[in-house]
This record gives C-alpha cells, sequence and structure tokens, in this order.
C-alpha cells in the first residue's frame, strides 16, 4: 500500500488530525517529514482530504457533508453548486469565498438545527480555476485599469496594475490572464494578454467569443512550416492505391464551401445500385505523434462562426491538398457500397484511393434539376442520369431509415446573412433541399457501414453514440406534449420509433417544429466513445464519423486505424495503445465538439440581437417555445428569440410548473407552450445576445 493510500485509509476510520499527529501514527523520522507533508498537501489540493481552519485534516470520501462540484454564480452573487450527487446545492453570497463562475469547488454542506445536512453550502476550497483567462471591455483609470468581463455570472471586474495593459486604450475588447484570484474583500487582478479590438469593429464580437472560450485560432509555426513545405500529389503518394481516376466521381457542396472532404459515384448494378464515397485522405498529410496532429487534436474539430472559419488543420491542407477539387488529383480513402432495392448492404469495399473529381457542383443546382426535371447548366446535363440515380437510392434508403424508425427532425437552419462590415442585414430560416438531403443520406450509410465492419473486426475503434433519454426526461415530454392534445405511447422501454410516431402525428400542424423542438431537448447528447453504445436517433446499433477528416479529428482518427488495417500493419502495440489512449481521445473530442457548438450558438445569438435592434418597439407574432419559473420564451417566424418576463405583465403571473403554463392572476389568461401571441420588442443586449420582448397588449386582446 503506498503513502497516499495509508493516508487515505487512516483518515477514513478515525476523527480529523493536525499533520504532526499524523507523522507520529506512522511513525516517521525527521528525514522524511518534507516528502511526508507534501504528499498530505497534494490529497488536500486534489480535494481527497480536507484541512480546516484549525489545521485538522480529514477524509472527504467518508464524509456526507463535503461534496464536489462546479460553481455556477448568479448576477446577483449567490449561486449553485452542480456535481454528480443529484441536486443542486445552494451557496449563499456571503459563502461564495472567492470562487469564480466555472470552478471546480469542495462544499461543506450547512447543517440543520436536527444535525441533517442542509440544500445549502458554504465553499471551502477552490480544486481548479476555470477562469485563467478572461475577455472583457478594458476601462482606464489614468493610475491603473479594469476589466469588464463579458461574462456577466464573473462578477469581479479585473484589476489591471500600471504598466500591464499591453497598450490597451478605453473601450477595447481585450484578453486578460488572471495572475490572482479573488480573496475576501480583493478584487482579482490580471495583465492584459492582447487586444482583440474597439467594441463595433469589423470581427471584434466574433474574435471575442473566440478568445473567450479558448478555441485555439492560430497554428504553431512548425504546423504552418510543415504545411507549406507539402507538394502536390507525386507518383510516390500513389502507390498501393486504386486508381479510380477514370470513375466519374464528384462533389456535391454549398455555393460558398471552400473545402471538400467527400466525393460520390454512382452506378447500376443487378441487384440495385454500387454506391461510392470517396473521402480525402488526410491521414496521409497529418501523421500520429507530429506537431500539425498536436495543432489539430487541440481544435479538435474546424469551427464555423458566420463569416469566420477556424479550421482543424492550416488552409494549404484544408483547401488544397486535402480537397477533392475539380480535376486534380486527390488521395482518397473510398468506400464501395452494393445495396439493394429496400435499401440493405449486401456487399462494401474499403479501399486507399485516389480520384479525379469530374465536377464541383453546388446543392441550389442540383436540387433545382431534381425538383423541376430540366436544368440550364450545361455540366449538370452530362451528370443528369447519375443524379437522377442517386435520388432513387436516396428515396430508398430514407424509407429504410424511416420504416426502421430513425427519428429526422427535418428543421430548416437558420441563416444569418451579413454585410461586408459583418452586421446583419436578413436573417430567417433556410430549408434543406433534396441534393443536401441525398449527400446526407449517403454519409448515414457510409459511416454505419464502416462502423460495423470495424466493430465485427474486433479492431479498437471510435464511435458516434446517442444513448438513449433519461426516464425522468421522457416523462417531461410525455407531460408537455400532452398539454398540447398529443400522446406519447410506448411500453416498457422507450423505441426511438414511438419518438417518430409522435412527430408524425405533428406534421403539417401548427404544432410540428414545437414538437420537434420538444423531442430534440429531451434527447441525450450524441458523443464520442470507444464502445459501440449505438445511435438511439439513427435508431442504429452501430455508427461512427467517417467522412469528413478535414474537420473532424475524429474522423482522422479513424481513417488511420482504417489505413493500418488495409496496409495490413496494425500490430498488436497499436491495439494496446488505441486501448489506452481512445477513451481520453474520444472524451477530449466530445468537449471539443461542444465548445464549437456553444460558440457558433453565441454568435448566432449575438448577431440576431444586433439585427433585432433595429426594430425595437415594433410589434411581432410569435410562438411560444417555452415556460418557465422566470418568464415565456417566444419565438418569431424569422427565428429570433426573446424572453417576457413576468415582472414586465401588467398583472401578477402564476407559474406552474406540473404543466408548464402561466396564468394571469387578475385576468385568469393562460399561457402555453405552442400559444401564438404578439409581442414588442422591447430591448436588445447584443453583447450577451439577449432580446428581451413585452406582451403587446393592444394584439392580444
Amino acid at each position: 500500500m503506498t503513502v497516499r493510500e495509508k493516508i487515505i485509509e487512516y483518515l477514513s476510520e478515525g476523527e480529523p488530525k493536525y499533520k504532526e499527529e499524523l507523522a507520529i501514527h506512522f511513525n516517521l523520522q525527521r528525514e522524511d517529514l518534507k516528502d511526508f507533508y507534501k504528499i498530505l498537501n497534494a490529497l488536500e489540493k486534489e480535494g481527497v482530504v480536507y484541512k480546516s481552519k484549525e489545521g485538522k485534516f480529514q477524509s472527504i470520501g467518508q464524509n456526507q457533508y463535503f461534496l464536489q462540484g462546479t460553481f455556477l454564480q448568479n448576477e446577483r452573487g449567490f449561486g449553485f453548486v452542480e456535481g454528480d450527487f443529484g441536486r443542486d446545492i445552494h451557496i449563499g453570497k456571503d459563502y461564495v469565498n472567492g470562487a469564480m463562475q466555472g470552478d471546480r469547488v469542495l462544499v461543506n454542506l450547512l447543517r440543520e438545527e436536527n444535525g441533517r445536512e442542509s440544500p445549502e453550502g458554504e465553499i471551502v476550497k477552490i480544486l481548479e480555476r476555470k477562469n485563467n483567462q478572461i475577455v472583457g471591455i478594458f476601462n482606464d483609470n489614468k493610475s491603473f485599469g479594469f476589466v469588464v468581463p463579458d461574462n456577466k455570472k464573473i462578477l469581479q471586474d479585473i484589476y489591471i496594475p500600471k504598466g500591464r495593459t499591453n497598450g490597451a486604450k478605453a473601450g477595447d475588447k481585450v484578453l486578460i490572464e488572471v495572475t490572482k484570484y479573488p480573496e475576501a474583500n480583493k478584487s482579482p487582478e490580471g495583465v492584459v494578454v492582447e487586444v482583440i479590438g474597439q467594441v463595433g469593429e469589423k470581427g471584434t464580437d466574433i474574435l471575442s467569443v473566440v478568445k473567450d472560450m479558448g478555441i485555439p485560432d492560430s497554428f504553431s509555426k512548425k504546423t504552418i512550416k510543415y504545411a507549406e513545405s507539402l507538394f502536390d500529389v507525386g507518383q510516390e503518394d500513389l502507390k498501393g492505391r486504386e486508381d479510380l481516376t477514370d470513375l466519374t466521381t464528384f462533389t456535391i457542396d454549398g455555393a460558398d464551401a471552400k473545402d471538400f472532404d467527400d466525393a460520390v459515384s454512382i452506378k447500376k448494378i443487378d441487384i440495385g445500385y454500387k454506391l461510392g464515397v470517396h473521402i480525402a485522405d488526410v491521414s496521409h498529410y497529418v501523421k500520429e505523434d507530429t506537431k500539425i496532429d498536436e495543432d489539430a487534436k487541440e481544435r479538435g474539430n474546424s469551427v464555423y462562426l458566420l463569416s469566420k472559419v477556424i479550421p482543424m488543420l492550416p488552409e494549404r491542407l484544408s483547401n488544397d491538398l486535402c480537397s477533392l477539387k475539380e480535376g486534380v488529383i486527390r488521395l482518397t480513402l473510398s468506400i464501395f457500397m452494393d445495396i439493394d432495392s429496400e435499401g440493405m448492404v449486401r456487399d462494401y469495399r474499403i479501399v486507399k484511393s485516389y480520384i479525379k473529381s469530374k465536377k464541383r457542383l453546388i446543392y441550389d443546382e442540383v436540387s433545382d434539376l431534381l425538383e423541376s426535371g430540366t436544368t440550364d447548366k450545361p455540366y449538370l446535363n452530362d451528370l443528369k442520369d447519375d443524379l437522377f440515380m442517386m435520388e432513387e437510392l436516396f428515396e430508398i434508403l430514407k424509407k429504410k431509415r424511416d420504416k426502421r424508425g430513425a427519428i429526422d427532425f427535418e428543421f430548416p437552419e437558420r441563416y444569418i446573412e451579413l454585410d461586408e462590415r459583418d452586421r446583419p442585414i436578413k436573417i430567417g430560416r433556410l430549408e434543406r433541399r433534396v441534393a443536401n438531403k441525398i449527400i446526407e443520406e449517403f454519409m448515414l450509410v457510409a459511416n454505419e457501414t464502416v462502423a460495423e465492419s470495424f466493430l465485427k473486426k474486433e479492431i479498437p475503434f471510435l464511435y458516434r453514440v446517442h444513448e438513449d433519454p433519461s426516464l425522468e426526461r421522457i416523462t417531461d415530454l410525455k407531460r408537455i406534449v400532452g398539454n398540447l392534445g398529443y400522446t406519447l405511447h410506448y411500453k416498457d422501454d422507450l423505441e426511438p420509433q414511438n419518438l417518430k410516431d409522435l412527430i408524425d402525428k405533428s406534421v403539417g400542424t401548427k404544432d410540428e417544429a414545437l414538437i420537434k423542438t420538444m423531442v430534440l431537448r429531451s434527447l441525450r447528447k450524441a458523443r464520442y466513445s470507444e464502445e459501440s453504445l449505438g445511435h438511439f436517433g439513427l435508431s442504429v446499433d452501430f455508427y461512427t464519423h467517417f467522412t469528413s477528416p478535414i474537420r473532424r479529428y475524429s474522423d482522422l482518427m479513424i481513417h488511420r486505424i482504417i489505413s493500418k488495417h488495409l496496409d495490413k500493419s496494425l500490430t498488436k502495440k497499436d491495439r494496446d495503445r488505441l486501448e489506452k489512449h481512445l477513451p481520453k481521445i474520444a472524451e477530449h473530442i466530445s468537449n471539443t465538439e461542444r465548445r464549437a457548438e456553444e460558440a457558433e450558438r453565441r454568435i448566432d445569438d449575438i448577431k440576431v440581437a444586433e439585427y433585432m435592434g433595429r426594430f425595437v418597439g415594433q410589434s411581432f407574432t410569435g410562438i411560444i417555445q417555452s415556460v418557465v419559473s422566470f418568464g415565456i420564451y417566444v419565438e418569431l417566424e424569422n427565428t429570433a428569440e426573446g424572453l417576457i418576463r413576468y415582472e414586465d405583465f401588467n398583472e401578477y403571473m402564476v407559474y406552474n410548473e406540473d404543466n408548464m403554463t402561466a396564468v394571469g392572476e387578475r385576468s385568469g389568461r393562460t399561457f402555453s407552450i405552442g400559444d401564438e401571441i404578439r409581442v414588442i420588442v422591447a430591448n436588445v443586449n447584443v453583447e450577451e445576445g439577449q432580446i428581451d420582448f413585452i406582451l403587446d397588449e393592444d394584439m392580444n386582446e
């Protein structure tokens, strides 16, 4: 047993002890004390043991009054600690003790008079600081400066000593590094490490979110140097690959796309169709344990922020060597699937290959052809047979997916149009058209086939998993849709088909978008895992991400595994290493994906709020999306969402949590999810991406 383990075991069994008492108990000599106290202090820092104000150490694991969690602060000063202990612990303003938003903390539960634990607690130790870098607006006070954080959950302004301002001027958005964290009556201190730009300047708002969320936006010099040193595809690169340059392959993407990581091909065969999905072989250029690999892993994925893209790989790779551009040879991993008339993959083949894309097609132009049957684009006429064949196969695959109960939300995408200065000039909904759906369906079947293949081979792999929803969330969903007049039918265990049936009942009604939103909110987040746990939403037992290695590190990892397997060079050492590292990689890239999604959402909210700022005082029709304890969220037809706070009604509002309604105490009027109401834009906060509505009383009588 190690010294650490002995200390933990002893403290778990007895009363709190001073360090000297512990040293005596373990019969330590003077020369051993320094190392012993180091171990003891490390255990305290990790939150394994707790040192009281009197200096006594006690085990946390055996003490029901100590809990570890994440501190979430309210703008009024109090906060909550959340963790895996089943409930949030309220932290009063006087018991925060220097903790800041997002810190991992140790909480001592306060005891009630009867000795039982209270739902309130006191933060007794900060185990890990979250905010080592903070974005905010710099204020100049001549002899010193201070920064007001963008994140309003960080309540303290950051003091910037004279000489540590890095040339920042009043009104600049800056990134600061915290050098001293808050104590009793002392503000945190910091140093300006980067001036982002003046508020209102082009790009400042987007870059501020990037910096605030810690998204890397520059590559190391070594990575840039490597990317610039790469030559175009040569004969040496083609060795060991299948020549597919005579095969009719093409890409279909958005009009403004710059990287093309997937191409498709199709032909008729006896049983149905041979579908080829050809993916850029990024793993040929980005080798494991290199600096460029390290940079790509740190990013985890590309981030798309309207006018700004933060790529996972340098442009030389993402927009050139690894992009399946028209008319040039590019290295690929190809999967050929023989699919019958029922949509079943009867046979498949995965090969290392190289292609020469015949044409770069655009979603809208292909959709125009398929929806109308004609086109004025000569190059589309040349590929007309292939495109209509793809539409046939798409219908077959979609029918099969629908039959097995896969949930297809069919949400129109929000689009935000910016002018040359990045100011929003139009927002609205963008329908997914047939060409978009065809490519999505082909990528789904490729990802599913690859996942099944490597699961059967028992090779360590990365999977895209979507676990079953929790009983609590489904119970809430059942209650909410019940209030809208719908019934969620299921027996012992909820199946995807049950949710699909619920959505199908709403199709074509005013409740359709709302029901889809409610179902989506009830589901867990998809994530990456080294285990194949199935994908609930797609109603499949195995799924992965194989089709976008330019912009997702998961796919790059999968390509490496596939390539080694195809080369017959996957050794036992490789397998052992994968088994060891895949869980960590899966957790990391799941986190970077969530970070990217949050950044994208924040930028969208900022731009929508900025757009709606020109309509303050004007009235709009909206649909109630949710009713919560503090107000009602309403979405307008143009996708802008805002909050009507109960305090802004002209009467007292009674919130009913059970059926998620709000009732006017005087008028008796009930506000429920799905109701159409008229609202007035009362205020916008562009920095926080928030819109405030008030009820349009004249239009809601």
